[in-house]
Formats: structure tokens, sequence, C-alpha cells
């Protein structure tokens, strides 16, 4: 498993929240079917990759 600094894990978290955030802005309603299906499913997946390293984050030591 490879480690990340925590340097790398802020820059990524910053990186996927900025990400997410676009994502939610987009209307919807004038996608298509298969877009709409893909954004949903682009959403998931960033909210799992920042909930993931939130939890990384949050088990790294901390050096003072």
């Amino acid at each position: 498993m490879t480690v990340y600094s925590s340097d790398e894990l802020i820059r990524a978290h910053s990186a996927l929240l900025s990400t997410l955030k676009k994502c939610e802005k987009i209307n919807k309603d004038k996608l298509g079917k298969s877009q709409k299906t893909l954004l949903e499913r682009r959403i998931f997946a960033l909210k799992v990759a920042v909930e993931l390293i939130e939890r990384e984050m949050k088990n790294e030591p901390q050096n003072l």
C-alpha cells in the first residue's frame, strides 16, 4: 500500500472537493439519461474518495 504525506492528502482532498462542488452544481435537467447517470456515479465516487482521504488524515499520526 502506498503511503502518502499529509501535504499530498491535503492537496488531493482540496482538489476532489472542488471537483465535487462543480459536479453538484451542474443542472441535471439539461443532461441526457446517460450523462445524468455518469454524473451521479461520478459524484458518488468523489464522495467516497473524499471520505477515505478524511479517514486517512484522521488516522495519520501528527508530526509536531
